[in-house]
């Protein structure tokens, strides 16, 4: 599936989870009722509805709220905020006291000299993922 049908499944279920009936008039009438932009056509929600088009983020934070569901899992999908959720806490049990410190270092250094310092980090991690295979 591409992103745009992805979007419309998770759209989909949210409505169907929420106890709506999913028919893109139902979608347009809840949907104009919370939003206090222009409104949307009945030809512009079914588009969401067939996964033809993706709405504007003011519009997916409208759906969201409507539908009690997060933005970013109405968006992307679970997996995608799962992934995220597991870099944050790698971030928060990989960097202690020392990594912070350093990390504070160098985000007061000049860009000019966070570049170097990024070059060697990585030069560093390339070699040691050569002598890891």
């Amino acid at each position: 599936m591409n992103e745009k049908a992805e979007f419309a499944q998770r759209l989909r279920d949210a409505m169907a989870q929420a106890g709506y009936p999913v028919r893109p008039v139902v979608l347009e009438r809840e949907f104009n009722t919370r939003y206090w932009g222009r409104s949307v056509t009945l030809q512009g929600v079914r588009r969401w509805l067939r996964g033809e088009a993706i709405p504007s983020q003011d519009k997916l934070q409208v759906l969201a709220d409507w539908l009690g569901v997060e933005p970013e899992v109405l968006r992307f999908g679970v997996a995608v905020r799962q992934s995220v959720q597991e870099r944050r806490q790698r971030w928060e049990d990989g960097a202690g006291y020392v990594e912070r410190e350093t990390f504070e270092a160098f985000l007061s250094l000049p860009a000019p000299q966070r570049k170097i310092v990024r070059e060697v980090i990585l030069t560093f991690a390339k070699a040691h993922e050569s002598d890891n295979r």
